[in-house]
């Protein structure tokens, strides 16, 4: 048990009025959902087929969300920019191109900020979509979509601070930025392109980007004798050799299997020992399922080859690790 938030709500008190603001902000989310209509639809098409930036505008609470809608929509390929509502006045109306769609927030629709941008939009026969709560505020009269959510009530005790319509509006900037994924046919390899670090990078990591190939590869013949396997094996330092005739795969050599054939070692052939059909994984797949496949089956070193089973390279587990891959 916590000690007490405030000392006039008790703990059990306390956790209820943060279920009731959560379970609040997601049914004005759900209502949303049945009730939009067209205006999701028809913004998406607008912003598909413009070929400007995206200009996302807003102020205040709505200015951060507005912020992060814009990041949303760059992190898929839609060239997109924040413009602050207060700054546009004083020369940053000049982001806004010919060719721009521009993507307005203000719950009330009337903030005062907003009227250089409306002007400037009208005037330049700039379409605007418009997020806010009354359809005949002036920001939904003036903008060529208008998406409506209606009056709500603000989880805040005081039902003043955004908080309820906040949400609301970032996940209607959600479900614009996938339909106009969608619409785009964005690819997971395309948002990988857009996002090299932390953990979205590394999980679109190819095995290509990480195998060794070449002379780095501890390639034996069928025929090799186990003397000369084992300083191959040594020199290579990735604990196997791989037994290849001619371009196929016959099988692998690991420690297990020098264990296995210890007795009669020396005077045994690289085939005689070897184990067939070695777990492989192809070169276009993600280093994210390698890791996976090398842990389930409990080996180091994963054989890359192509559907024709000629070997490609080699994976090792802490290439994987080394780069950040999580299975």
């Amino acid at each position: 048990m916590t000690d007490n938030l405030i000392s006039h709500i008790s703990d059990e008190g306390m956790r209820k009025i943060c279920k009731d603001a959560l379970v609040s902000e997601a049914n004005a989310i759900l209502d949303f959902s049945e009730t939009c209509k067209d205006e999701l639809l028809d913004a998406i098409k607008l912003i598909e087929k413009s070929t400007g930036p995206l200009v996302v505008v807003g102020i205040g609470k709505s200015g951060h969300v507005a912020r992060k809608i814009s990041s949303s929509f760059s992190s898929i390929g839609k060239l997109s920019l924040f413009l602050h509502a207060a700054e546009a006045s004083h020369g940053d109306l000049g982001q806004i191109g010919k060719d721009s769609v521009v993507l307005t927030l203000s719950n009330s629709g009337e903030t005062s900020e907003l009227f250089q941008v409306m002007s400037y939009c009208l005037g330049n026969d700039i379409p605007m979509i418009a997020i806010t709560r009354d359809a005949q505020s002036t920001l939904g009269r003036s903008a060529a979509v208008t998406i409506a959510y209606g009056k709500l009530t603000e989880v805040c005790p005081n039902g003043l601070a955004p908080t309820t319509s906040t949400t609301l509006t970032l996940a209607i900037g959600d479900a614009l930025m996938v339909g106009v994924t969608h619409a785009l046919g964005s690819a997971p390899e395309d948002f990988h392109k857009l996002h090299p670090g932390g953990n979205l990078g590394t999980k679109f990591l190819k095995v290509s980007d990480l195998m060794h190939g070449g002379d780095a590869l501890p390639i034996v013949a069928p025929d090799t004798p186990m003397s000369e396997v084992v300083i191959k094996i040594s020199e290579k330092s990735f604990g196997i050799a791989v037994v290849v005739d001619g371009d196929e795969i016959k099988g692998v050599i690991s420690d297990g299997d020098l264990r296995r054939n210890a007795k009669d070692l020396w005077s045994l052939k690289a085939v005689e020992v070897c184990s067939a059909n070695p777990v492989t994984i192809q070169a276009d797949h993600y280093a994210e399922k390698a890791l996976e496949l090398m842990t389930n089956h409990k080996i180091t070193c994963c054989v890359v080859a192509d559907e024709n089973q000629s070997l490609k390279g080699i994976l090792h587990i802490h290439d994987c690790l080394r780069a950040g891959v999580t299975s």
